[in-house]
């Protein structure tokens, strides 16, 4: 899979950006940014929340919790994780795009006033957000930034971010966005991995992904994840991929590649032998 952030990072080409503090914010310019993606479908994924405002055009997100279609004028939070993006290429795509990593979130919101204070345990991968005038006339006053040639100063630009946070932050219609913040800030690590973990194994991530989503090195996340399930990262996800796919084929009657490809796994082949030793039947055989 392609990390999300660092696709947009690379290419200053395509996307006017703006970086601070492993934060960034980017325009896309419609025309060049179709002939970017050539493809229908781009398997993704990022190790930072992002945040975008659609000034035109139409995506469709594939998540493991289900499809979100996203229009014109809709504010959208994204979790970190992994997605498959599905392109109109028949039609641009605009927006003024927002990575902004856990971290900045949580030092941000140790400055409001009335705090956060409940969240749970599971969130919708997508969140769409309240559009008050306030968050259209932010995302309005940032545009004038991409319109100048200079690029403006990184502390204005972290005050803008901050900004940001705290809009969102103060909107009480955001009950879902205002959880997850509260999640970040005050949610033992043990439960945040083991949610990243059950929203992300169906997708072909390496190990060094799922560490980084984590925020974790590769062997602190080894080392915590064997704590918690007793088990190796690998063995886990095999078995959770192999318990996905056997689903996928009895239920949902999808073809062996549908489900090798929907369940993580990189090849039919590796899938079907792996299937065939945990269950003792080829998974074409699944009725």
């Amino acid at each position: 899979m392609v990390n999300f952030y660092e696709k947009v990072l690379q290419q200053p080409d395509y996307y006017r950006q703006f970086v601070c503090n492993k934060s960034l914010i980017t325009a896309f310019n419609c025309p060049m940014e179709a002939r970017l993606m050539k493809t229908r479908y781009a398997d993704l994924w990022t190790e930072y929340n992002y945040l975008f405002y659609v000034i035109g055009g139409r995506k469709i997100w594939h998540t493991a919790k289900g499809v979100y279609d996203i229009q014109k004028d809709s504010c959208v939070f994204v979790r970190k994780g992994a997605f498959i993006l599905e392109q109109l290429l028949d039609e641009g795509f605009c927006v003024v795009l927002f990575f902004i990593p856990d971290e900045f979130i949580c030092n941000t919101l140790q400055s409001k006033t009335k705090k956060i204070s409940s969240y749970k345990r599971h969130y919708e991968p997508l969140m769409l957000l309240n559009t008050s005038d306030t968050l259209v006339g932010f995302f309005l006053s940032m545009s004038a930034y991409f319109a100048e040639v200079k690029e403006p100063d990184p502390a204005l630009l972290e005050l803008k971010f901050k900004e940001l946070i705290l809009t969102l932050a103060d909107d009480t219609s955001n009950t879902e966005l205002l959880s997850y913040f509260c999640s970040l800030m005050h949610e033992p690590q043990s439960v945040s991995l083991q949610r990243i973990m059950d929203e992300n194994y169906c997708f072909n991530l390496k190990m060094e992904e799922y560490a980084s989503l984590c925020n974790r090195s590769l062997s602190t996340f080894k080392r915590d994840f064997e704590k918690i399930y007793n088990t190796t990262p690998g063995k886990w996800l095999t078995e959770r991929r192999l318990e996905h796919a056997k689903r996928l084929l009895s239920n949902m009657h999808k073809t062996v590649s549908e489900a090798a490809f929907e369940s993580g796994f990189e090849n039919t082949s590796h899938f079907s032998r792996a299937f065939k030793e945990k269950f003792g039947i080829s998974p074409a055989a699944v009725k």
